[in-house]
């Protein structure tokens, strides 16, 4: 949009660099606490490893999340895994507002991931959970590793999610007896869907003691050096099983 300046002006064209542009596009970075580490035994048994991964990593995880989005047609997983390619990519190139990428890693390779974001200090973001390794409640244990980071970590408020998948949805609100605010004077930020929400105190009454029962395990801090060894390299699967 062009007007007509108010006043008379001595210079019409000013030029500028888009290194002084390029602060206004990027996310605000609050500068919060990491994802300490942690290991996790699943239903099956396997022992898989959260870390949080490395924007260097976003590509390769961008990669093999389209190959899944193309190849497996049921579960919704086509929508899930444009929507996690965009909010990779969004991070890799700093459009996304302190954003968070945990992966679970069994033996070196993908088990799974869980994203979001922090809106402020008091409410935090869910995103979405992808799995890509059947058995061992592997999407409910990362969800229970997204929740813990929210109200352990990073001593949130409120932790928001939608759901996109009826496995989303039956794990989360109804499992887990979530509460939503009024739609849709309320809305999630993908795609104006409901929001519901876990506070700080529901989780420590109740939520915290169901996912962990729903995972059978509590998640261990502890990591051995040579687990963290095996999966310092994300290793994918080679055929998409989901």
């Amino acid at each position: 949009m062009r007007l007509e300046p108010p006043v008379p002006v001595s210079r019409e064209e000013y030029t500028v660099n888009v290194r002084d542009i390029e602060p206004l596009l990027q996310g605000y970075a609050m500068k919060t606490k990491p994802w300490p580490d942690a290991t996790i035994t699943l239903r099956d048994g396997s022992e898989m490893y959260v870390r949080e991964a490395k924007v260097e990593e976003s590509l390769a995880l961008m990669e093999y999340v389209k190959r899944v989005m193309f190849e497996a047609d049921h579960d919704f997983y086509d929508i899930v895994g444009a929507r996690v390619y965009a909010e990779l990519l969004g991070w890799y190139r700093k459009r996304i507002k302190d954003p968070y990428v945990l992966v679970g890693m069994i033996d070196g390779e993908l088990a799974g991931l869980v994203n979001g974001r922090l809106m402020n200090e008091d409410i935090n973001i869910s995103h979405h959970t992808m799995t890509f390794r059947r058995g061992g409640r592997v999407g409910a244990a990362l969800f229970y590793c997204k929740a813990y980071y929210a109200f352990e970590v990073l001593k949130q408020k409120e932790f928001w999610s939608t759901y996109e998948s009826y496995n989303g949805w039956r794990i989360g609100f109804l499992g887990m007896a979530q509460p939503s605010y009024p739609w849709p004077d309320v809305q999630h930020e993908l795609g104006g869907a409901r929001v519901y929400y876990v506070t700080k105190k529901y989780w420590k009454q109740a939520i915290k003691e169901y996912a962990q029962q729903l995972v059978g395990s509590p998640l261990n801090f502890d990591v051995p050096k040579e687990v963290v060894e095996i999966n310092k390299e994300i290793q994918f699967p080679k055929d998409v099983t989901v």
